[in-house]
């Protein structure tokens, strides 16, 4: 037996049966994006390492062929190409915690229909503390947890992102290196 569903909505019909659905699909999406990324990274992350292995082993054929303008002019070459390899290396940082933070986003869609679905618990407020609880714990840096923290305590989102940016701020602040 199937339930109602806003196409054919009858006694049996609950909007929080739609939300969940809904809340589903957004949590499918977000997973598929982030394993379809992955594979794309993984190739990426292939093709920069025989990249990095050809680009020495040009390197040393040309350290070892005679000094000349050529060749120190293809070694400046090689030099330059691997700090832009470095420097993309460092760059795919962004797509790992990008990532973490999409599983989080997951998780949390996951466990939000967990709770609606039921019934004992929709209406528990402990259930939702707990929940809460539970997201906050996957944080893994203060700013993170400040947003959370800011929008749990009834702010609005520009107030919690903004709060988020000053912990942000201050941590890059705090970690100036003084010469």
């Amino acid at each position: 037996m199937s339930h109602s569903n806003s196409h054919k909505p009858d006694l049996d019909w609950s909007q929080v049966r739609e939300t969940v659905k809904l809340l589903s699909l957004s949590a499918v999406q977000v997973d598929l994006l982030t394993k379809e990324g992955d594979v794309s990274v993984n190739t990426l992350t292939d093709s920069f390492t025989s990249i990095v292995e050809h680009m020495q082993i040009i390197n040393e054929h040309l350290i070892s062929l005679d000094s000349g303008e050529l060749r120190d002019q293809a070694l400046v070459c090689c030099a330059e190409t691997s700090d832009k390899i470095q420097t993309s290396i460092v760059a795919f940082q962004f797509y790992d915690r990008m990532v973490q933070c999409l599983q989080h986003v997951t998780a949390n869609l996951n466990g939000l229909c967990r709770l609606l679905e039921t019934p004992e618990r929709i209406y528990d407020p402990t259930e939702w503390r707990k929940f809460q609880e539970q997201i906050r714990s996957r944080y893994t840096m203060e700013s993170e947890k400040v947003m959370f923290d800011a929008i749990v305590q009834g702010k609005t989102v520009d107030e919690a992102i903004a709060a988020k940016s000053d912990v942000i701020n201050q941590d890059q602040e705090d970690n100036i290196e003084l010469f």
